[in-house]
């Protein structure tokens, strides 16, 4: 399974090797545009938003789109953090359910 992240285009780097500088949840990434290239009105421009893969923006997309898709991101990893926390819970109870049994 393929997971591309939402991520805008802060800065186009380098004209010549099609790179452009992402914002990716405030980190910033060197990404090529070399999909979706930099000409024409469909060219990657600073501002809009695109899908990156493997350093590869891979389409652009609306920004509703993007927070759309930031938010569910967000979601699901709530979701697994407390999954591993109610993990971590359930094996500490089960681990003193143990040693209290060994001592009776």
């Amino acid at each position: 399974m393929c997971l591309g992240i939402p991520g805008q285009i802060i800065e186009i780097s380098d004209v010549a090797q099609l790179r452009v500088t992402v914002d990716i949840d405030g980190v910033p990434r060197s990404v090529s545009v070399a999909l979706i290239g930099l000409d024409g009105p469909d060219g990657a421009q600073v501002g809009d938003w695109v899908v990156v893969h493997t350093g590869f923006a891979m389409a652009k997309i609306s920004e509703t789109e993007a927070r759309e898709t930031l938010d569910a991101l967000e979601a699901l990893s709530d979701m697994y953090e407390n999954e591993l926390t109610d993990s971590a819970d359930i094996d500490g109870l089960d681990a003193s359910r143990r040693v209290a049994s060994r001592q009776t």
